[in-house]
């Protein structure tokens, strides 16, 4: 796919120019969850710049990721809905693996990449898939699209599903605000508009 070259919008940093309040940031988002996999790159990056809006979105991340109720797959399942709703590359490319890793079928994250409803998904993928479908299309959701959900995950799942979405949401629109560049090597997963 011939990719129109996006310029980041921010000035890159690294780590041995990174002031006090940004470098307490880093070392807080390593200790966490994510541990040391945690670069100057992706959403992260972007954080540095404003480090207390950082501190903050980086604990709701590391919670809406690591700690909710939902079973990793639906959790990466529903960040892949999200992430193609958007188009966001770099969120693509960071949770497509992890969403295979977690359980999602290779056929289903082939459909949502394509813009497709995933037939052969699982029945809670599917309900997910049109939850974030037709919220994303009504601003609501019916209660029977509400019901097929809440049926797998429950009260405190649908409130973190929510999170979930919200919380991603946010992270793509940062990526695709910014222009965030893929890592070296990396070929874009969907079309730039023109």
């Amino acid at each position: 796919m011939a990719a129109k070259k996006l310029n980041y919008r921010l000035p890159i940093l690294t780590e041995d120019g990174l002031d006090e309040h940004q470098r307490r940031l880093l070392e807080a988002m390593r200790a966490g969850p994510r541990g040391g996999r945690v670069q100057l790159r992706g959403p992260f990056g972007v954080y540095m710049h404003a480090p207390a809006y950082g501190e903050l979105t980086q604990q709701l991340g590391a919670f809406v990721r690591f700690n909710t109720s939902l079973p990793p797959r639906l959790s990466e399942f529903a960040i892949l809905c999200i992430g193609r709703l958007w188009r966001a590359q770099y969120e693509w490319h960071a949770h497509a693996p992890l969403a295979e890793q977690a359980g999602v079928k290779p056929q289903t994250i082939r459909d949502i990449k394509a813009g497709r409803a995933p037939k052969g998904a699982a029945a809670d993928e599917r309900a997910i898939f049109d939850f974030v479908q037709e919220f994303h299309k009504r601003k609501r959701v019916s209660d029977r699209t509400y019901k097929r959900v809440h049926k797998f995950v429950g009260d405190r799942g649908m409130v973190e599903l929510v999170g979930i979405l919200g919380y991603y949401t946010g992270v793509s629109m940062v990526l695709n605000v910014f222009n965030v560049p893929l890592p070296d090597g990396a070929a874009p997963h969907f079309a730039e508009p023109k």
